[in-house]
């Protein structure tokens, strides 16, 4: 494929020493973007792209901004569900267009759908919710008429549950005929999709240089309406002092990603805000089971040790600094049924205590851990927290896409991850963590972790109807996994996001595909 050449103009403002305004028309976002393995929304599951993805495609239903607790029509105009037949029946909107002028079609739907769940790339767990599978999924999806689509799904969730699902990134729908022109080697054209859109959101892809640019011009033709800006460019400052300098100087309208230092160095400084965003971002430390390398990653005992070898308090108040708060639990602050107490702290004594009862000595294990903050960091901290528990701990830093590919793999012993909700509800998290049937690509399955009995305790409450009684069951689930499980839950995060103070309108909500560019004005 011909190397794409950028514009003289957006060579500029990729130039370490601009030092210049940015244009009127134009919003620069310095950002790290080494996270990212690709573009495609079937395939996306990294922060950078899942934050990049709502800009270039729109689902049939997305949750509202104020409120994600309701989901409100995009492409879709309406539907009728059918909770005893599992049925959605959705009209299309019919004068809905993609950035490439293809009208859209329930033939983009089916597409959009079947490639997601048969490419089966890490995010198809969402899918496979419904009972969708590489083997059964065109038996789900039927045509009515030009505009009218109906979902069947096998699995025992509600329509209500459906709708969440089908309102994440995965969701999204693609433009089937520019995709298909695209196709090699039967990969439903997802190594172009990888660098390219086939989208209706507000934006288009103008071009994407791995590890250097984004680069998207206004889609004016978008079912949502015309992004207020012509372009955006989001440039890769993998250095968070490099960030702050250029958001300082002007060079950038916005600055994510933001190390503490960074934040505190800017607040109160002429013409930039720091915006304090909710978030349902959590890092938290996995162990994985199946590494047969380290036996010490499977035992329960080492497990409940670990979790008083993390000094908590000093990572979040004083290496991160109000940036992220102590939550010990899968569910994040701010979704229906999170627990918020806090049973752990940093206690080596008790450790070393569990670790002799267990007769574990000399523990040690490799720690995968991108190398920026805040994974770093939270690393760093626990390398010499473990320590005095007699725990020795070697760091394995890389670029995001390395760590990504290394624990899909599964050839980590352990990591330092971080976890978003696909969707405002539980089942969301409780089926990446609580949930392992041996194929989908979820937390637990990519840990190894061999969970029949939870498996059962997760389907029994996604199916649950009523309300309640459902918040109940993800309680219990909670305080199993606080408290038996490979995971070590350390904090949650309030996103800093830095603006130049000329800008108005940028929105962002609690996930991370919560992130809206196209009201934003300078």
């Amino acid at each position: 494929m011909a190397k794409k050449l950028l514009p003289l103009v957006i060579m500029t403002l990729l130039s370490a020493t601009s030092y210049a305004a940015t244009p009127p028309d134009t919003l620069v976002v310095a950002q790290g973007l080494d996270d990212i393995v690709s573009l495609d929304p079937a395939e996306a599951n990294e922060l950078s792209s899942i934050q990049t993805v709502p800009s270039l495609y729109q689902r049939l239903v997305q949750p509202d901004r104020e409120n994600p607790e309701k989901i409100n029509p995009v492409l879709a105009e309406s539907w009728q569900p059918d909770a005893a037949a599992k049925t959605l029946t959705i009209k299309l909107k019919s004068d809905a267009k993609f950035a490439s002028g293809n009208p859209l079609r329930p033939e983009d739907v089916i597409f959009s759908y079947t490639r997601a769940v048969t490419m089966n790339k890490s995010p198809a767990f969402i899918l496979n919710v419904l009972g969708w599978e590489p083997d059964n999924i065109t038996s789900q999806l039927k045509k009515i008429d030009d505009h009218t689509i109906q979902l069947h799904w096998t699995a025992d969730v509600s329509p209500a549950v459906a709708l969440n699902i089908l309102s994440t990134p995965i969701a999204s729908i693609v433009d089937e005929k520019l995709v298909s022109a695209n196709i090699k080697d039967n990969d439903f054209g997802n190594a172009w999709l990888k660098l390219h859109s086939a989208g209706s959101g507000a934006y288009k892809m103008r071009v994407y240089q791995p590890h250097q640019a984004i680069v998207l011009d206004a889609n004016a033709t978008s079912p949502g309406g015309a992004p207020k800006l012509k372009n955006i460019i989001i440039k890769n400052v993998p250095d968070p002092a490099s960030r702050r300098l250029l958001i300082q100087q002007g060079d950038a309208d916005v600055a994510r990603d933001l190390g503490a230092d960074q934040i505190s160095a800017l607040t109160d400084k002429k013409g930039i805000k720091v915006l304090s965003i909710p978030s349902a971002e959590q890092n938290y430390l996995v162990f994985n089971t199946g590494n047969s390398a380290n036996p010490l990653l499977n035992n329960p005992a080492f497990w409940e040790a670990a979790r008083w070898l993390v000094d908590y308090d000093g990572i979040t108040k004083d290496l991160l600094k109000g940036q992220y708060f102590v939550h010990q639990s899968f569910l994040p602050v701010g979704l229906p049924g999170a627990l918020e107490d806090n049973p752990f702290k940093f206690d080596p004594a008790k450790a070393k205590e569990i670790l002799a009862k267990a007769g574990i000595k000399d523990a040690h294990f490799t720690l995968d851990v991108e190398n920026k903050p805040p994974f770093i960091t939270i690393a760093q901290s626990m390398q010499a927290s473990f320590a005095q528990g007699g725990v020795k701990v070697d760091l394995l830093p890389a670029a995001g896409s390395q760590v990504y590919a290394r624990v899909r793999a599964k050839q980590h012993q352990a990591a330092i991850r971080l976890w978003i909700p696909d969707y405002f509800d539980a089942h969301s998290n409780a089926s990446a963590f609580a949930y392992n049937d041996g194929k989908s690509s979820t937390v637990a399955g990519l840990n190894g972790w061999q969970i029949p009995e939870l498996n059962k305790a997760t389907l029994a409450a996604v199916a649950e109807p009523d309300a309640a009684k459902r918040l109940e069951l993800y309680k219990t689930m909670q305080q199993e996994l606080q408290h038996k499980s490979p995971y070590i839950f350390v904090d949650q995060g309030k996103t800093q996001i830095v603006v130049r103070d000329n800008v108005k309108g940028y929105q962002q909500g609690l996930n991370a595909d919560m992130v809206w560019y196209d009201r934003v004005t300078k």
